[in-house]
């Protein structure tokens, strides 16, 4: 037997030391690799990623009044993520309140302050397959809590769409859903995810990085059922759907 704080320090100390080695490996991909999955799973051109983000349930964190309280009566904090085809993670951002929507997030992000500023170091503009001209950006694809931009798509609006909106709706909705299945896959295959963790903020936090660290060396190595992107229980932080 150990004690309840020897135990809490192994699990923090273990998940950090995950997290620290299988990223850098893990979690690196080139931009044209990722685009060419997206062409031939889903159809969509020129995607080089796509990006949503979930509520992760926890206890209530000391001292921390309303902030990671949601509005749906749970206390949480948010994983923001960006997947590639495969169901991988290419970036997270975990922590931020749980008061905050995705488009918060994602500002308030490294990730989205690169993309913002240009600092990405996207391929540069290219023709659709098919086509001689115009030359078009390689974009994220998002739900609508995401602003349209240069590198960032979004469905068009529902209301009295022409066919070929209807056509590209169907095939951005089929590149976005890649995220909300990776987000099934990790709730499934690491089931501490599907009730509120018990554990010190800092040691969730970690918990979940490692965890999608994990996932992505786990997919590399062995690939994925099928049925375990099917449903999960994580909920999106957008409030204004």
């Amino acid at each position: 037997m150990i004690g309840k704080s020897t135990a809490s320090m192994v699990v923090r100390e273990t998940c950090v030391a995950i997290w620290d080695v299988l990223h850098p490996a893990v979690m690196a991909q080139e931009w044209l690799q990722i685009a060419d999955q997206f062409q031939q799973s889903c159809n969509f051109p020129n995607c080089v990623r796509a990006i949503d983000g979930k509520h992760i349930r926890v206890k209530k964190p000391i001292r921390s009044g309303s902030q990671f309280f949601k509005y749906k009566k749970y206390f949480s904090f948010v994983l923001f993520a960006v997947c590639d085809a495969n169901y991988c993670f290419r970036y997270i951002d975990v922590g931020s309140y749980g008061s905050s929507s995705d488009s918060a997030v994602f500002g308030h992000s490294a990730f989205g302050q690169m993309l913002i500023n240009n600092d990405l170091d996207l391929p540069g503009n290219t023709t659709l397959p098919g086509t001689t001209y115009p030359a078009m950006p390689y974009v994220f694809v998002g739900d609508e809590a995401f602003a349209l931009g240069e590198h960032m798509m979004r469905l068009y609006s529902s209301r009295g769409l022409s066919i070929a909106r209807r056509v590209f709706n169907y095939r951005l909705t089929r590149a976005r859903r890649v995220v909300e299945c990776a987000f099934g896959i990790l709730a499934n295959k690491w089931r501490f995810l599907h009730s509120p963790i018990h554990l010190k903020l800092e040691t969730a936090i970690s918990a979940v990085k490692a965890a999608c660290a994990l996932q992505n060396f786990v997919r590399e190595r062995d690939g994925y059922n099928f049925e375990d992107s099917l449903s999960h229980s994580l909920e999106s932080p957008n409030q204004n759907g």
